[in-house]
């Protein structure tokens, strides 16, 4: 990936890098009681930025960390430098490292993020960058179907997620997780 690319807004938009704790059903009990709570029997695991689900690692913003990371409300643990976010991780076991794109065009998506990263699909997240509208508010079922998700609770088509973002906005104007950004998400191959 070039690394930047102007966004529908004009903004430049870059990659940003996070490391999240994995859930999945080794989980045990607490999986199979948000797949209960959910509805979403189809997901082998969540992959998502929403910090209730999948929290960050480095939770804490170190004095260092301020040359690495988005210096933005509610982003501080986004990082724009991953060989920086390596370091810092060491070698943590059960964890998601994820590039992602906020609000990205389809072009950026389709150009990747590199050899290291997998394309996984695209999440819709509140202003605030902390609740999934896809996997942690119990469903929209007049914008979107649960079983529209795939196996990692995610939107894989980038029309479908621009389609139920603006969906999301026009039928909840008062929700404030319907008025979400799109965020593609890949995962890093530890392979």
């Amino acid at each position: 990936m070039t690394g930047k690319f102007e966004n529908q807004t004009g903004s430049v938009n870059t990659p940003l890098y996070i490391a999240v704790r994995k859930f999945g059903p080794s989980q045990g009990p607490q999986w199979g009681e948000y797949i209960a709570w959910s509805g979403l029997t189809q997901l082998d695991e969540v992959v998502t930025l929403d910090g209730m689900i999948c929290p960050v690692i480095l939770q804490e913003t170190k004095a260092s960390y301020w040359d690495h990371i988005v210096n933005e409300d509610g982003l501080l643990n986004f990082f724009t430098d991953l060989d920086f976010l390596m370091q810092e991780l060491g070698s943590p076991a059960n964890v998601n490292i994820l590039a992602v794109l906020r609000n990205p065009t389809e072009a950026a998506v389709k150009e990747g993020m590199g050899e290291r990263f997998r394309f996984v699909g695209y999440d819709l997240l509140d202003q605030d960058h902390s609740v999934s509208a896809l996997c942690n508010c119990g469903g929209f079922p007049d914008v979107f179907a649960n079983a529209e998700l795939s196996t990692k609770g995610l939107l894989e088509s980038y029309s479908r997620a621009r389609e139920v973002q603006r969906d999301l906005k026009e039928r909840y104007p008062g929700e404030r997780h319907a008025d979400c950004n799109v965020w593609a998400i890949f995962r890093m191959d530890t392979a």
